[in-house]
């Protein structure tokens, strides 16, 4: 009997110690999830697809071809071809590629370079969901289609072309950009004409996208990195409004300001470099001045900061340790103002914004009314992703709290809107579900693709009583009204043109709901 009982104490000390051993690696399995950000305790499950998100993000990155310009390689768009070869070529450049801004055939290098900054961040934060749906390799050939001829229009350090065509000229006609004659002259900033916001706006996009290149292709990353230093420093050095210096985009794609897009650029490089200068920059002088603390904007081509506060906060949530004391007090603005952006878009916060439609739609502008909404939503994923990989809890709202899956159900409510759960009943998401604008304001999509019937002719098609021959998939139109209608027209540019900068925007907030997982802690 002695001997049997001190086989059993012998075996249940094995089997204690096999617990504890157990308990030890479940342990360090735990924090090393946390520590590398894939800590899913707050609901956002192990990283399953969801379907419908994926569908539609399939769809929209399409749209990035169809607005490509110069000779398309591995062309998927059957009604697109080549166009614009000779862009750039009266300076000697080659400003054939790029994107064309919206359903007209103009490069306007301000939100074409605000689409490039929102692309690189979206593939960064969410390239491997991307990658689970096979959309990580298109998102990048996309952007580099875009930097490309970033890097061709900054000849010089301080010369930097924003502009192929003439607005004005170009809105009379209406043709197919194959089909183009009429001229395309180019329009440029440089010392003695400055433009900080469109300079600054490119170096932030080449900073961003130099992150994105890095691991592949080190060389062009170094390149990029390269000019986004350069033109951060012309920004910098020749202040100015880029539409002072050229009038003719006042009409189109006029700036109300320049601080946010240097306080944006300066964030952006100190991700690309490490660069503490670039932290001094924001935190100091530059973001007393131009940050606007404790005031929530909205997030759009034009106005940055929101976006800022939410790239610098990821800098609190993560990096805090790693970061010197001295820059904790202007970081610690920066956080605040992206919390109280988040408290704003939470409908049942208590600072809750009133710029929102009947069912729910942030609401701010009749002109392309869901860039303010999708950006909103977009930010909110990434707020709520980084307080889940962090291990933040809560959200304070002045006496109310909110968790971030509360903030990932406000996104959600935005992207499903978008996709068809709006009292029209109908996406607006060119391609995805039943119904969907048939009769968008987008030149290409209106003429057959067989037909060339030159500049004055071609507005035939525009007041066409039929649907567009080309299904221009993918495109986000201008959106609803206030109070939650559409009137799908071609005539109707206010709600019925898609742009590339809104592509960008929602390729960013798809990527993030494609999957449950959360973003990870480090670009790099």
């Amino acid at each position: 009997m002695a001997g049997k009982s001190r086989g059993r104490g012998g075996c249940w000390g094995w089997c204690l110690a096999f617990l504890v051993l157990a308990l030890v690696v479940g342990a360090i399995v735990y924090v090393a999830v946390n520590k590398f950000g894939h800590n899913h305790s707050k609901g956002h499950g192990s990283g399953a697809t969801d379907k419908d998100y994926a569908s539609a993000l399939k769809l929209a990155m399409q749209f990035f071809d169809i607005q490509k310009s110069g000779k398309l390689v591995d062309n998927k768009i059957s009604w697109r071809g080549d166009s614009a070869l000779k862009d750039g070529s009266q300076a000697k450049l080659d400003l054939s590629k790029g994107m064309y801004d919206a359903g007209d055939h103009m490069k306007f290098g301000f939100p074409m370079a605000f689409t490039a900054t929102v692309l690189s961040w979206a593939i960064l934060e969410y390239g491997s969901h991307m990658e689970k749906v096979d959309q990580l390799k298109p998102a990048q050939e996309s952007l580099k289609w875009i930097t490309d001829y970033l890097i061709n229009a900054h000849p010089s350090e301080n010369v930097l072309y924003v502009q192929v065509g003439d607005p004005v000229a170009d809105h009379k006609c209406w043709d197919r950009p194959e089909d183009m004659t009429e001229e395309r002259p180019l329009a440029q900033v440089n010392s003695t004409s400055p433009g900080t916001d469109v300079a600054a706006e490119t170096a932030a996009a080449m900073a961003a996208a130099s992150l994105v290149f890095k691991k592949t292709s080190s060389t062009y990353s170094s390149s990029l990195l390269k000019h986004a230093k350069q033109l951060f420093n012309f920004a910098e050095k020749y202040r100015g409004y880029y539409s002072d210096s050229i009038p003719e985009v006042q009409t189109y794609y006029n700036s109300t300001g320049y601080g946010d897009e240097l306080l944006w650029a300066a964030s952006w490089l100190y991700h690309a470099t490490n660069d503490d200068s670039y932290l001094r920059y924001v935190t100091g002088q530059n973001g007393e001045d131009y940050a606007d603390w404790g005031n929530p904007t909205w997030f759009s081509w034009d106005n940055k900061l929101a976006g800022t506060q939410v790239l610098l906060s990821r800098l609190s949530f993560f990096k805090a340790n790693d970061i010197s004391s001295s820059y904790d007090s202007g970081l610690q603005n920066y956080r605040k103002t992206a919390e109280a952006v988040m408290c704003g878009l939470l409908p049942d916060s208590p600072t809750a914004t009133k710029s929102r439609s009947d069912n729910g739609l942030i609401w701010v502008s009749e002109w392309n009314s869901l860039q303010q909404p999708v950006a909103s939503a977009f930010l909110a994923t990434l707020y709520s992703d980084y307080m889940v990989t962090s291990d933040t809890d809560k959200l304070h709202c002045d006496s109310d709290s909110f968790s971030p899956e509360d903030l990932r159900n406000f996104a959600k409510s935005q992207a499903d809107y978008v996709l068809g759960k709006n009292p029209m009943h109908m996406s607006y998401l060119v391609g995805y579900g039943d119904k969907f604008p048939e009769f968008v304001h987008h030149r290409g999509a209106s003429i057959p693709a067989d037909e060339n019937p030159g500049c004055k002719d071609g507005f035939q098609y525009l007041d066409s009583s039929d649907p567009n021959p080309n299904e221009a998939t993918g495109a986000l139109v201008g959106g609803p009204f206030l109070n939650d209608t559409y009137i799908d027209s071609r005539n109707n540019s206010m709600q019925a043109e898609p742009s590339t900068y809104n592509t960008a925007l929602v390729v960013g907030l798809l990527s993030s709901l494609v999957t449950t997982s959360s973003a990870v802690q480090s670009f790099t």
